[in-house]
C-alpha cells in the first residue's frame, strides 16, 4: 500500500472510531449497564489505534516468525547527492 493511501486509510479508521464513540447507537449502551458500557467504546479505540499503527508503520506480522527483536529505531545517515 502506498504511503498516501495508508495515511488516508488511517484517517478514515480514526474518523470511524470517533463516530462510533459519539454515536447514540451502541453495542453495549451506557444507559443500561453504566460504566461497563464504555468497554465496547474502549475496544474500538484500542483496535483503531492498533490498526492505524500497523498502517503507518507498514508492520505485517509473520505468524511463522517469533517476534523476539524490537524494530530498529536508528535513523539512517544522511546521504548527500
Amino acid at each position: 500500500m502506498s504511503r498516501g493511501r495508508a495515511v488516508i486509510t488511517s484517517i478514515l479508521v480514526a474518523l470511524g472510531a470517533i463516530a462510533y464513540g459519539i454515536s447514540p447507537i451502541d453495542v453495549i449502551p451506557e444507559l443500561l449497564v453504566g460504566p461497563l458500557g464504555f468497554g465496547d467504546d474502549a475496544a474500538v479505540v484500542i483496535g483503531a489505534g492498533i490498526a492505524i499503527w500497523k498502517l503507518l508503520t507498514g508492520s505485517k506480522p509473520d505468524p511463522a516468525k517469533p517476534h523476539t527483536e524490537a524494530p530498529s529505531t536508528e535513523v539512517p545517515p544522511y546521504r548527500e547527492r
